[in-house]
């Protein structure tokens, strides 16, 4: 199976405050992390993904099974958050199948701690549930998360870089949520109608990364639409 490649973030035309809004936050993540408004198709997540091209190499530490330490520099990750996504699933919780075939408690990470050193890419923050989205600001800020089950505790180091997206014709997020990002973009769809023209060429070339599509066709015919 071929490898799909990210859509380049500066094949993206125009846009400029939101390339510039998430460069800045991947060169500097004490900016507060990045908050991306918009309606559908205006090349939010396409852009987000973009980043892939740009981000540096990182070092990342780990213990084996042997409690043994080990460090290698790797390129920058993208973590995406699923919707649907559970409180347990972000911060980390108890491990159901140890528990049941093992029968000892032991508590994980969630997806917090692995996005450590990356890119945390929340889409559609603001149809989450309200105490997963204060769990995901609460790490960013705090750089740690930490897991509470009853006697047990763990803390897990999650200094990331976070990014969140979303539509604000399907619901809005409270201001207090607003104020914890340090820069918010509105981005717009396009209006020049060449830009719109050199958009669609762009998206059948993948950006310029390999050879335009022909135009879709009546069924039967072979004439253009």
């Amino acid at each position: 199976m071929d490898e799909v490649l990210p859509f380049p973030l500066l094949a993206l035309v125009g846009q400029p405050e939101l390339k510039t809004a998430l460069i800045l936050g991947l060169i500097n993540p004490q900016v507060g992390g990045v908050l991306i408004s918009g309606p559908y198709g205006v090349g939010k997540t396409t852009a987000v993904r973009g980043l892939l091209d740009l981000m540096p190499q990182v070092e990342h530490r780990w213990e084996d099974a042997d409690g043994q330490a080990h460090s290698a520099r790797e390129p920058m990750r993208l973590v995406e958050l699923p919707l649907n996504a559970r409180l347990e699933d972000v911060v980390g919780g108890v491990n159901e199948r140890v528990a049941i075939e093992q029968q000892r408690v032991t508590l994980d990470e969630g997806v917090l701690a692995h996005a450590h050193r990356n890119l945390l890419y929340v889409d559609e923050i603001n149809l989450l549930d309200p105490a997963v989205v204060e769990a995901i600001l609460d790490a960013a800020a705090q750089g740690r998360t930490l897991v509470r089950r009853g006697p047990m505790t763990r803390l897990f180091p999650s200094q990331f870089i976070l990014v969140g997206s979303m539509n604000p014709e399907e619901g809005a997020l409270r201001p207090q949520i607003l104020d914890r990002f340090g820069l918010r973009v509105w981005v717009a769809p396009l209006e020049d109608p060449r830009a719109r023209l050199e958009a669609y060429r762009r998206s059948r070339t993948g950006g310029g990364l390999g050879v335009a599509k022909p135009p879709p066709t009546k069924a039967g015919s072979g004439e253009p639409l």
